[in-house]
């Protein structure tokens, strides 16, 4: 009787402490869709700019417009020259653990899991996504069709003919809205470039065969590896974090409790480049 009576306070104050934080954070920390239009700009997002984003809506306290507001803002900054992607991966946890449970990959129907903005930008006339079963990015904007192209047939999920490959070719940007270093699926890209450096592949050996239907039913097969769950696990791009920085290529901004990091893909493959010149690995 008296635990249940302690446990159901704990759960009165920790809803009530949320609404406080909450009124606090939009009453001194509130920004606007136009705020955040001007902070994207001077924070180094310009008009052409191919830039992949991961978002947390979570991290937009105190915001007064709408998820939606949030893409807005990102196609504005870019204009219908520029080309906006956002990975919209159908899971969480490992791909392998994904593939061994889950029915075929629909690029209409099975919804991203990166989180509330990504899965709003999906479903937006306009964009387009890739067909991958596990990795399929959403695309808007300059030459979409062209950087979805052929996704499926990748050999490994985001390696070479992958949009992550296509950001690097297009001298792409990388922006982190609420997300830190450690959600960056570009590095994926990375792993299949310098495979044969590391001491250890990040890719299974076994091959999987997955297919994907397409919006008018058509069927593709993908024959491709996956990302090793037990290297997976040791993945550290924390590590990334001090070299970027000492290249000078870590701008970020905070705007009310917001943090953004805006990237240039072709300085993070640099900086793991340098890192592993070095012998260091981004792996614990």
């Amino acid at each position: 009787m008296f635990a249940g009576t302690t446990r159901a306070l704990k759960k009165t104050i920790k809803k009530q402490l949320k609404v406080l934080r909450h009124r606090y954070t939009r009453t001194f920390h509130s920004f606007t869709p136009d705020e955040l239009s001007r902070e994207l700009r001077l924070l180094g997002l310009d008009r052409g700019d191919a830039v992949l984003v991961h978002s947390s809506f979570d991290a937009f306290g105190g915001f007064t417009g709408k998820p939606t507001d949030v893409i807005e803002a990102l196609q504005g900054a870019i204009g219908p020259d520029g080309a906006l992607l956002m990975p919209t991966l159908p899971f969480t946890g490992t791909a392998v653990e994904y593939v061994r449970n889950a029915a075929a990959f629909d690029v209409a129907r099975t919804p991203s899991r990166m989180g509330l903005i990504s899965e709003l930008f999906r479903r937006m006339p306009g964009v387009v996504r890739s067909v991958h079963p596990t990795h399929p990015v959403a695309v808007w904007g300059q030459e979409s069709e062209t950087i979805i192209r052929g996704h499926h047939q990748a050999e490994t999920p985001c390696g070479k003919g992958t949009p992550f490959s296509g950001l690097l070719d297009r001298s792409g940007k990388i922006l982190l809205l609420g997300a830190d270093i450690t959600s960056l699926t570009f590095y994926h890209m990375i792993e299949e470039a310098i495979e044969a450096r590391l001491p250890v592949s990040p890719f299974t050996q076994q091959r999987f065969v997955l297919t994907s239907k397409q919006g008018d039913g058509s069927v593709l097969r993908t024959d491709t590896r996956l990302f090793e769950p037990s290297v997976s696990r040791r993945r550290n791009l924390l590590k990334l974090v001090p070299e970027l920085k000492r290249l000078g290529a870590w701008r970020q901004r905070r705007i009310g409790p917001l943090t953004m990091t805006l990237l240039n893909a072709k300085d993070v493959y640099s900086a793991v480049i340098d890192l592993l010149d070095r012998g260091i690995y981004c792996y614990d």
